[in-house]
């Protein structure tokens, strides 16, 4: 983000370099109303946020006797209109095969208001073809995605860096899934501190967007570095590979100023 601008002045200039950001902070508290509508305020009614269910709905009551706090987040959100692209549902490593059923029953009883979208670490749903299944059909069943958190460059070779090296210790380390259930895939990925190693681990990803877009579906692609020095820059370097193969994607706006830092809003 630029350096040292106001709170309030964060997002607009980082909506101007990238049409898509994920919420974080929503995670650990659920945000006010009022800061919510400062989100809409600094962004166009495109703008996409993928925001991440509370923790205490996801790994404090693991999915049961939430409907309190569901409700709170949903009133809390509200502002944002067609901007809440997606609700991330992102479960704890310990969250296993056995544990689909009350997945199931949760995203049943969710609104059709909004897109679901679901991240899970065990390995099993990776390595295991029928937990993969048994998952995929809960999720088809009520139209949520699953998000793929590609870590496969970052584990690749040994860390080189304090952040990779830190990285390691809280990645989880499971293979590259690269299958849409719907029309609106999320992707999120995780390079190196070395800029050459990052764009090299996402060219089989630019190539399935562009199949993706080709197919008619609307991705979503959140690019990471353990130091995210260079995150907002290697995003619209991602898009403009993207663009490479498939010459009708619009291209990105020019952005409002150069970053000085990492993005600190999400």
């Amino acid at each position: 983000m630029p350096h040292r601008l106001p709170p309030g002045e964060r997002l607009r200039a980082y909506a101007s370099w990238c049409n898509a950001v994920e919420g974080n902070t929503t995670f650990y508290a659920i945000p006010a109303r009022g800061t919510v509508e400062t989100w809409a305020d600094q962004t166009d009614p495109d703008f996409r946020f993928v925001l991440k269910l509370p923790r205490s709905i996801t790994h404090e009551r693991r999915l049961g006797d939430v409907g309190a706090e569901l409700r709170s987040f949903l009133h809390a959100i509200e502002p944002l209109g067609p901007r809440a692209h997606a609700l991330w549902i992102q479960l704890p490593p310990a969250f296993a095969p056995a544990d689909v059923g009350v997945l199931a029953g949760f995203l049943r009883r969710l609104p059709p208001s909004h897109r679901y979208a679901v991240e899970v670490r065990h390995r099993a749903f990776f390595e295991n073809e029928s937990a993969t299944r048994l998952l995929e059909k809960a999720l088809a069943g009520v139209g949520a995605e699953w998000i793929p958190f590609d870590t496969t460059a970052l584990f690749q070779t040994p860390p080189t860096s304090d952040m990779e090296r830190e990285a390691w210790t809280k990645k989880p380390r499971v293979a590259r899934r690269t299958v849409a259930l719907t029309d609106r895939p999320i992707v999120r990925y995780i390079g190196r501190d070395s800029v050459d190693r990052t764009v090299e681990g996402w060219r089989g990803w630019a190539d399935q967007v562009a199949q993706w877009l080709r197919e008619g579906r609307s991705p979503t692609v959140f690019i990471h570095t353990p130091d995210n020095a260079d995150a907002l820059l290697l995003a619209r370097r991602f898009h403009d590979d993207v663009r490479a193969r498939l010459p009708e994607v619009e291209p990105l706006p020019e952005p409002m100023r150069a970053p000085s830092e990492p993005p600190t809003l999400f």
